[in-house]
């Protein structure tokens, strides 16, 4: 990364200060010193400026476990021992410089200087390091991959639509294979808690709702988004004890059937939405699941857990604390 540094910015400085270190905190470990390499950064560029006769050059390199500041002046140079001559009774830390190199030298874990043809150079390493990368490097598959070769644009690529279809279907497929089918459903079970909470927000700003929803308003909410996604959902029954939902088509398409764990999203989405509103535990059945090879989809939200008939094959969302 490079900066030109015009030293007649008076904000110049400060921003780049802040620009680096917001680099850094972003990149590296957690554990990293930063207030130094803060102090380091602020130094060498507020004592580079201020003794430096023209603009300046700033790189920042991350080659090596710690990252490395290099900042030359473009000019004729400067002598260093300009920046040795603070007086360390007389040191302000809210200063942005003024403290010399004895401070960077203390802080950095190395520190070069040297005189190029055009200016001078002066090379310190900041004292944090780079957060560690696992690699992953699976083997490709070439069997149920998405986006179909089909879904590709005229124009060549795929479009938004499918590329995220692909996204989230081919994560869900991932999860069960490295990790079983009950991780891929928690795994899907936590989005849909999640997105479904959003989607209830939406839905109440939208019709003004204020309060506990309604058994027939949770069914409009659930139609409702359903429909946003492009699913075919419809209300066959809304009482006190439950909520009844048809469905004749997945918004994932066929292609959920690749990924049948990408139904606990429904049952998450509903079920959260259910327990919030609700007095006890809600259970959600999926009776019926297009992703398994059925016709349509036929979804139960039990209000009254005492009158589910199959309480062991339902999920089961319990109102927030």
């Amino acid at each position: 990364m490079d900066w030109y540094l015009d030293g007649t910015d008076p904000h110049a400085v400060s921003e780049l200060r802040r620009e680096i270190r917001d680099y850094l905190r972003r990149h590296a470990e957690p554990s990293g010193a930063f207030d130094e390499a803060e102090v380091v950064v602020s130094e060498l560029l507020g004592n580079t400026v201020r003794h430096a006769a023209g603009p300046v050059w700033v790189t920042l390199s991350w080659r090596a476990p710690a990252p490395t500041l290099v900042v030359r002046d473009l000019g004729p140079g400067f002598d260093r021992a300009l920046l040795d001559r603070a007086d360390l009774d007389a040191i302000d830390p809210l200063q942005e410089s003024g403290r010399g190199l004895f401070l960077i030298t203390a802080l950095a874990p190395a520190l070069e200087t040297a005189v190029r043809d055009r200016g001078t150079e002066i090379t310190v390493d900041l004292p944090v390091t780079r957060r560690p990368e696992t690699s992953h490097d699976p083997p490709r598959r070439t069997t149920a991959v998405l986006p179909a070769l089909e879904e590709a644009r005229p124009q060549g690529g795929f479009g938004t639509e499918s590329f995220l279809r692909a996204l989230v279907v081919q994560l869900a497929q991932a999860l069960e294979f490295q990790h079983g089918p009950d991780a891929a459903e928690a795994a899907v079970a936590q989005v849909g808690a999640d997105v479904g909470g959003q989607m209830e927000e939406e839905y109440r700003r939208a019709r003004g709702v204020v309060g506990r929803m309604a058994p027939d308003q949770m069914a409009e909410c659930y139609v409702r988004l359903k429909h946003a996604i492009d699913g075919g959902f419809s209300v066959i029954e809304a009482t006190e004890d439950r909520i009844v939902l048809g469905n004749t088509r997945c918004p994932f398409g066929d292609v959920v059937r690749l990924a049948p764990s990408l139904c606990r999203m429904t049952s998450s989405v509903f079920g959260g939405i259910a327990a919030r509103n609700n007095d006890g535990p809600v259970l959600v059945t999926l009776e019926e699941r297009i992703a398994v090879g059925d016709p349509g989809c036929r979804v139960i939200v039990c209000l009254d857990e005492s009158k589910s008939p199959g309480a062991g094959f339902a999920h089961r969302y319990r109102p927030p604390q």
